[in-house]
């Protein structure tokens, strides 16, 4: 029977300090970051979508035949 006791007693303990450890703890907020620059991504220009649609591309290397 002490053996059941020690041995809950001792999950129970273990169980406590998981849980405790898994919470949140307070912490100041973070100081204002500068305002975030407007209108200098290069949106649409990078080149998606360029290249001719259904043409294989040259060979490099042609070898005849023979």
């Amino acid at each position: 029977m002490i053996k059941i006791l020690v041995a809950t007693a001792a999950s129970l303990a273990l169980v406590s300090a998981a849980v405790a450890a898994d919470l949140p703890r307070r912490e100041p907020p973070p100081p204002p970051a500068a305002a975030a620059p407007v209108g200098k991504m290069p949106i649409g220009k990078f080149p998606v979508g360029k290249a001719p649609f259904g043409k294989a591309p040259a060979p490099i290397a042609v070898r005849a035949a023979g």
